[in-house]
């Protein structure tokens, strides 16, 4: 769709260009949703794609994941894939929560090369499963401003509801960190939906790090990632017991399903996930 309000267009080549964000500005990567609709209270376009971030950087605590890395580079990392300059050759079983996290999204082979990490998780919507991945996975927001200073902020604490988040006007996402410990873990993925290619209803992950300390992230169903922590893989009366605990204000309403169906389907997803994390 033409944005036909858009006026200036700003290619970020440095942080400082990022003081060009304001009220009537959005920043653009992929811009596969804000080219989908009417962005009529924009007059400026930020695109931050010239500042050449690197889709992923190996580093001493885990995996930085940029901001505006594709779908289709994310769902593509795992141990002997090319991340970057590198060959991951680390086995980080981890990882195998990305793929499925962007399949969950049913988009096209085109919206997996363009649409990014960042954009799903700035989008802030509860189907967001690449965000509820890295939820899952205990992962942390790294936000720039154009005169700093820079803010690390848990992703779990970083969406607030449907479209809202913890950012500021003056501010971006620049990239995710993966724990080691996350890397390292075991997962689980569950999915439903209403019908076989509609959008996600509930989407349930676990990941059972080596101590036994466990968490089961629930998305889609509710309209900001939820987790539960358990110094244990959870029995199934532990499970449900915490599931029943979410506040019922948390379950999302929509023609995709509504509350009281997510919040049953999402305690029997959360059971299977539960046990898996059990296995041996």
């Amino acid at each position: 769709m033409d944005l036909d309000t858009i006026r200036e267009v700003v290619i970020a080549r440095e942080r400082e260009d990022l003081a060009a964000l304001g009220a009537s500005t959005a920043v653009l990567a992929g811009g596969t949703f804000l080219f989908s609709e009417p962005q009529d209270q924009l007059l400026r376009l930020v695109d931050i794609t010239g500042l050449g971030w690197p889709a992923f950087e190996i580093v001493d605590g885990g995996l930085d994941i940029a901001a505006t890395c594709t779908l289709a580079e994310f769902a593509g990392a795992a141990p002997g894939r090319e991340l970057g300059t590198r060959v991951l050759r680390d086995p980080w079983p981890g990882t195998a929560l990305f793929a499925p996290a962007c399949r969950a999204l049913l988009a096209s082979h085109k919206i997996w090369r363009t649409a990014t990490v960042g954009g799903n998780i700035c989008l802030a919507l509860p189907a967001g499963a690449v965000l509820g991945a890295l939820v899952a996975l205990d992962a942390t927001a790294l936000v720039w401003a154009a005169d700093g200073p820079d803010r690390r902020i848990p992703l779990r604490e970083f969406v607030l509801g449907p479209g809202r988040t913890a950012l500021r006007r003056e501010e971006v996402l620049r990239s995710i960190r993966v724990p080691r410990s996350s890397l390292l873990a075991r997962t689980s993925f569950r999915k439903i939906a209403l019908a076989p290619l509609g959008r996600s209803g509930a989407v349930v992950m676990g990941r059972r790090e080596g101590s036994g300390r466990s968490a089961v992230t629930i998305t889609a169903a509710t309209i900001r990632p939820v987790v539960l922590d358990f110094d244990a893989p959870p029995t199934d009366t532990e499970i449900r017991a915490a599931v029943h605990t979410i506040d019922p204000a948390l379950w999302f309403d929509d023609p995709h399903g509504s509350p009281e169906w997510r919040g049953h389907v999402a305690g029997l997803l959360a059971c299977e996930v539960a046990a898996e994390l059990r296995g041996s």
